[in-house]
């Protein structure tokens, strides 16, 4: 089926007509599905509510598309590229997937996103392996004393290392290519939780030298939840385990509905490919509006989106700096990612300045209790004084 076209324009909201805040930076949450996503989710269901199971190749043929797409987004080829329902669920195959030994020793960071700690802890407690940690605060102190410091536990001897592209506090961009290189001299692999990165944020996997990367799309890739892609690369696929395989997870899997009888068998090979990881049917309307979403993204291009939400952060960081704020945004532009996170002044609470700001038309996070922006291409520079009136009025409803 082929639906509306649909075009992007950086600053542009004009695809979000019903979004009800006046300011949304909130993509590093959840972004708000375009009318290109929209579109694209309803074009398969009424497919699937005209013709049933005929609809089904169609969405077979979908998948083939979207991993060609994401390879596209991150120096991949779709063949390295499964679909997964979020992020979580790619961390955890190949946590689950992975040759471990036992007393093998997994690098974890202090200070990540659960979704890239829990699944390695449950591996561990699996497959009887040991856990080191390395406080991402390390990193933030420094890049050199944090490379350092991952150099010292690789030398005690590690299988793998974890690490977010894009710290979910502080909007750090973590020197991935670097750690690669170091886990590689020492003999161990890297995976990268990208989901605060991918759409907004350049990466490239094949010149980082990346084994395993994982993101769900409902964030900066601005496509719905239950969506997502994990990367393996083609050098690291032949050493997993098929302990999630599933009935999609062998070759020619749907041959025996297809072309008559006697060809039902059980033993067929699985594949060695990333998307024996996906195993069965997937959410085929949620992953349209992930393509239709990659689409805009692709159109824009992401070194473009990265370049324009940082001439927004910019000059919010400035403003609120001026009213007191305190910034964890690096100074050194090459760990800059698309998140602005600060910490309010004096003795504002952040929890209580998100809530104002919200009612003020301003969505924006507060993990951890530090105030987070993460505005994207529909943005526009002139939001800036919009979120800084906002702020002004929140800290002095605040009493400061």
């Amino acid at each position: 089926m082929t639906g509306p076209t649909f075009s992007a324009r950086l600053g542009d909201r004009s695809l979000f007509p019903d979004l009800g805040a006046q300011v949304y930076v909130n993509h590093g949450a959840i972004s708000p599905p375009s009318l290109a996503v929209r579109a694209a989710v309803v074009g398969v269901i009424d497919d699937y509510a005209a013709h049933g199971v005929a609809a089904f190749p169609r969405g077979l043929a979908q998948r083939s598309e979207l991993r060609e797409k994401l390879g596209r987004l991150i120096g991949a080829g779709g063949a390295d590229i499964a679909l997964m329902p979020n992020t979580t669920r790619g961390v955890s195959d190949v946590a689950l997937c992975f040759p471990w030994r036992r007393g093998d020793r997994v690098i974890l960071l202090d200070g990540e996103f659960p979704s890239n700690v829990t699944p390695w802890q449950r591996a561990a407690e699996l497959f009887g392996l040991e856990i080191a940690w390395i406080p991402v605060a390390e990193f933030l102190a420094s890049e050199e004393q944090g490379l350092a410091r991952l150099e010292r536990e690789l030398e005690r001897g590690a299988r793998l290392c974890a690490v977010s592209a894009v710290e979910f506090q502080t909007g750090l961009r973590m020197p991935v290519e670097a750690m690669a290189t170091l886990c590689h001299r020492a003999g161990a692999e890297i995976f990268v939780d990208a989901v605060q990165c991918c759409g907004a944020v350049p990466i490239d996997v094949a010149a980082a030298g990346i084994d395993y990367l994982a993101a769900g799309g409902h964030k900066w890739l601005m496509g719905l939840e239950g969506t997502g892609f994990l990367y393996v690369s083609p050098d690291r696929i032949d050493a997993l385990r098929p302990n999630v395989a599933g009935w999609l997870s062998h070759e020619d899997a749907v041959g025996f509905l297809l072309r008559g009888a006697g060809l039902l068998r059980y033993d067929r090979p699985i594949k060695k490919r990333a998307d024996f990881l996906e195993g069965g049917n997937v959410n085929t309307a949620g992953l349209a509006g992930l393509g239709a979403a990659l689409d805009l993204i692709l159109q824009l291009g992401v070194p473009e989106i990265f370049a324009h939400v940082n001439g927004i952060l910019d000059p919010l960081e400035a403003g609120l700096l001026e009213r007191g704020f305190h910034s964890l945004r690096s100074r050194d532009p090459r760990q800059r990612s698309c998140t602005l996170s600060m910490l309010p002044p004096r003795a504002e609470s952040a929890v209580e300045l998100h809530r104002l700001l919200g009612a003020r038309g301003v969505s924006c996070s507060v993990p951890d209790g530090l105030l987070r922006f993460t505005p994207h291409w529909p943005n526009d520079l002139g939001q800036v004084s919009e979120v800084l009136a906002a702020v002004d009025g929140s800290i002095a409803a605040l009493g400061g």
